[in-house]
């Protein structure tokens, strides 16, 4: 080699770069930025296009860049935007997992829940997308695993089964705590249950045009009602179930609603949608429960329709 050109010590490099003396030889000894000559007397001497090599080196670990592929960058077997690509993907990923942690974090602190729910919460924060997915897909597959090809059926399926593809980038307490609430709904036995029940019984009915329709004029009317202090046993009160109802309803059929409705008025039911509403980025419709009750009471209060003998 040239006695013009500039050689490095060790110690210099470490003074020039940053890199302990220690860093700085271990890179050299795995053969990521070899020495360019020995010394006399055995020292690593390193020249400018080493030096610069170094330089590169830190650079790439900063970003977080293992050494293999450090290695694979410098011998040209991939480049440095290829590298920067995933690790971008990476970051990104990164990035989702420590706002989950902080939301889940945050969640705990208010909610001051034991070691028991901690570690709960944090299992079912890190299901991925998928998981989440086929948590639900299981739970709604086995609630309607009895039912034929009912169009009704498969459409309200469709609706239990709507997730969002991943939780946002940066969920709050209330999504959070959507997502852990409902993966302790699914889970729950005695909902489940119940909720087999319903759709075996084919509550869900009938036709799910015509049962917007009723939901519609129970929140209007019964809603109205309860919002205006009108006891569903007095007269104004059979004034509105009259409206909500066909008067010339026969008993039976009347029975019959009655206990659909008091079937479908479950707090937990209600809980499902109302969480699948807020991990999908929708405000959940008010309550229909309130409205149901007083409904169900003027039924059972006015339960035969005015040309039914009693």
């Amino acid at each position: 080699m040239s006695e013009s050109v500039e050689l490095h010590t060790v110690g210099r490099i470490a003074r020039r770069t940053g890199l302990s003396v220690h860093t700085i030889r271990f890179w050299s000894d795995i053969g990521v930025v070899p020495p360019t000559v020995r010394s006399a007397g055995g020292y690593r001497l390193y020249d400018a296009a080493a030096v610069a090599r170094f330089d590169l080196v830190r650079t790439l670990r900063d970003l977080g860049i293992g050494l293999e592929t450090v290695q694979a960058i410098l011998t040209n077997q991939v480049s440095v935007a290829e590298v920067a690509k995933a690790h971008v993907r990476a970051l990104e990923a990164e990035i989702r997992t420590l706002r989950l942690r902080r939301a889940v974090l945050n969640g705990i602190a208010e909610r001051g829940g034991t070691a028991e729910e901690t570690v709960m919460t944090h299992r079912l924060a890190r299901l991925s997308a998928a998981e989440r997915q086929r948590v639900i897909d299981d739970f709604v597959a086995e609630i309607f695993a009895r039912i034929g090809p009912r169009e009704d059926a498969m459409i309200v399926a469709e609706w239990m089964r709507e997730l969002p593809s991943e939780l946002p980038d940066d969920p709050d307490a209330r999504q959070i705590d959507a997502w852990l609430e409902l993966g302790e709904l699914v889970a729950d036995e005695g909902f489940r249950a119940r909720l087999r029940r319903i759709v075996l019984d084919g509550v869900f009915g009938p036709p799910i045009e015509d049962g917007f329709d009723l939901r519609r004029r129970v929140l209007e009317e019964a809603g109205h009602a309860l919002a205006g202090g009108i006891a569903p046993e007095t007269a104004a009160g059979k004034q509105v179930l009259d409206r909500v109802i066909e008067p010339g309803l026969p008993a039976a059929e009347r029975a019959e609603l009655r206990d659909r409705l008091r079937t479908l008025a479950d707090v937990q039911v209600e809980r499902y949608w109302h969480l699948l509403a807020v991990l999908n980025g929708r405000e959940p419709g008010p309550s229909v429960i309130p409205a149901f009750d007083w409904l169900i009471t003027a039924l059972r209060t006015h339960g035969r329709p005015p040309t039914e003998p009693r």
